[in-house]
C-alpha cells in the first residue's frame, strides 16, 4: 500500500488552478428552470467569478456539454461528456497539464427532472427496488455498510447521529442551504425521526433538491489579472469496486493488495496524499461527500484521520465541527445545503473546498485552513473519488 508524504518528480497538476466556481439558487424545487438551464447558469457564474468570457473557453465537460458549446457559442472547443465530479475535474486538470487546453468549463444542474415524489431523489426511484431487475434502494445499501461497522467496532446510532447534527447544523447557519434555518439540530433530534433503513433515521439522510453549479480551471499563466484568487490541485484519485447501485455491497468484498470495498477510498486518498507530498495532519478542512451519515465516520477512517474502528468516538468527541481538528461539510452538505442533480451535487463538494482555500465562506470558515480534502461518492455505491486542493502552488 501507498504512504503518506512522500512525493515523487514533478507535480503534474502544478500549471492547473481552479480560477473560478459558482452556485446557483438551490431549492426544494427551482420554477421556470430545467436542468440545461439551470446548469447554463452555473457556467456563466463560474466564468464571471473568474473574470473571463464564454469565448476564453477551448474545452468544456458535462453531460450539457454539447449544448453549452452552441449556446455559449464556444466552439470551436474540445467537449467531454462522459466523466463526474472529482473525475470530470481530474480530467480537466490532466488536458491543460497535456496541452490540450487553457482554459477549462465545467457545469452540472438538476431541475424539473422527477417531481411525483418531491422527498425522493430522481436517481433513487422506487422502481430500483421494486420494477428493475437488479439493485435495491440506496439507502439500504449504504445501511448494509453501516452495520457491519457497528457489528466490528461498536458503533453506535449516536455516533452517527452526531455526524449527522453537526453537518445540518452546518446548513442551519449558511443562508445560502436549502434547509438554512430548520435547525439547530441534536442528536436527538436525528435518532427521534423515523427510520428508513436500520441503522439510518430521516435525518441520517441527504435530502433531495435542484440547483446548478459551474467551476472554471486555467492553466497558471492565465492567473495573473483573473477576478479571483486561484485555489490548486495537489492531489486526486478514484476507487472503484464495481458498478454503483446494481448489486448489495459487502465489506470485505476484496480487492488488490489488500484492500476491500468497505474501505473504498482509502487507497485513492492514499495516492492523492503522496501526488501533494502531504499527509492527514496537513488538512486543515474536509469537504467531504455526506450520503448518509456513516459515510462521515468511515471516511474519517479511510482517510487517515483516525484509527480504524475509531471514527465513531472521533465525530462524537466535536472533532468535525466548528472549532474541530478537521471540521467536515462546512456548508451542509447533501444533508443540508443542496443534494441537485447527480453531477452538481458532486462539484459543489469541490466548490466550497475553493471557497475554504479562499477563505471567503460567510459561514463555517475555517481558520487559517491551507489544504481541503473533497470527496464524492461512499461504500454503498462502491466508489470514492478524492481530490487534495491548496492555497498555495504545488
Amino acid at each position: 500500500m501507498i504512504g503518506y508524504g512522500s512525493a515523487v518528480g514533478a507535480h503534474p497538476y502544478r500549471d492547473v488552478a481552479i480560477a473560478g466556481v459558482f452556485n446557483t439558487e438551490q431549492a426544494r424545487r427551482l420554477e421556470g428552470h430545467d436542468s440545461e438551464s439551470i446548469a447554463t447558469a452555473g457556467a456563466l457564474g463560474a466564468l464571471a467569478d473568474a473574470g473571463l468570457e464564454p469565448t476564453d473557453v477551448d474545452a468544456v465537460i458535462g453531460s450539457f456539454a454539447q449544448e453549452l458549446t452552441l449556446s455559449l457559442a464556444l466552439g470551436p472547443c474540445t467537449r467531454v461528456f462522459d466523466p463526474l465530479g472529482i473525475p470530470a475535474i481530474l480530467h480537466g486538470a490532466q488536458m491543460i497539464a497535456a496541452g490540450q487546453a487553457s482554459v477549462v468549463l465545467l457545469a452540472a444542474g438538476g431541475a424539473d427532472v422527477y417531481r411525483d415524489r418531491e422527498a425522493t431523489a430522481p436517481w433513487t426511484r422506487p422502481e430500483h427496488e421494486f420494477v428493475i431487475s437488479y439493485g435495491l434502494f440506496t439507502a439500504a445499501e449504504f445501511a448494509l455498510m453501516a452495520r457491519r461497522h457497528m457489528l466490528t467496532y461498536g458503533t453506535t446510532p449516536e455516533q452517527m447521529a452526531t455526524a449527522a447534527a453537526t453537518i445540518r447544523n452546518y446548513g442551519h447557519a449558511n443562508p445560502a442551504a436549502v434547509y438554512h434555518g430548520k435547525g439547530p439540530f441534536t442528536p436527538a433530534d436525528v435518532l427521534a425521526s423515523r427510520m428508513v433503513a436500520d441503522p439510518f433515521h430521516l435525518l441520517d439522510c441527504s435530502t433531495t433538491s435542484e440547483g446548478g453549479c459551474g467551476l472554471v480551471l486555467v492553466r497558471a499563466d492565465r492567473v495573473s489579472g483573473l477576478r479571483s484568487r486561484p485555489v490548486w490541485i495537489l492531489g486526486g484519485g478514484s476507487d472503484s469496486f464495481g458498478p454503483a447501485y446494481q448489486m448489495a455491497p459487502v465489506w470485505d468484498m476484496p480487492g488488490k493488495d489488500g484492500y476491500v470495498a468497505g474501505r473504498v477510498g482509502e487507497r485513492a486518498g492514499q495516492q492523492a496524499y503522496r501526488t501533494a507530498g502531504i499527509g492527514p495532519a496537513d488538512v486543515g478542512v474536509a469537504e467531504l461527500y455526506d450520503p448518509f451519515s456513516f459515510e462521515i465516520i468511515r471516511q474519517m477512517e479511510v482517510f487517515g484521520f483516525c484509527p480504524d474502528g475509531e471514527g465513531g468516538p472521533f465525530v462524537a468527541d466535536g472533532h468535525t465541527g466548528p472549532g474541530g481538528t478537521i471540521p467536515v461539510t462546512t456548508d451542509g452538505g447533501t444533508m443540508s445545503f443542496s443534494h441537485a442533480g447527480i453531477n452538481a451535487q458532486q462539484y459543489q463538494r469541490v466548490i466550497r473546498g475553493v471557497q475554504q482555500m479562499r477563505g471567503e465562506c460567510p459561514t463555517g470558515q475555517v481558520p487559517g485552513a491551507e489544504v481541503a480534502i473533497c470527496s464524492n461518492g461512499g461504500s454503498g455505491a462502491l466508489f470514492t473519488d478524492v481530490l487534495l486542493l491548496g492555497a498555495a502552488r504545488p
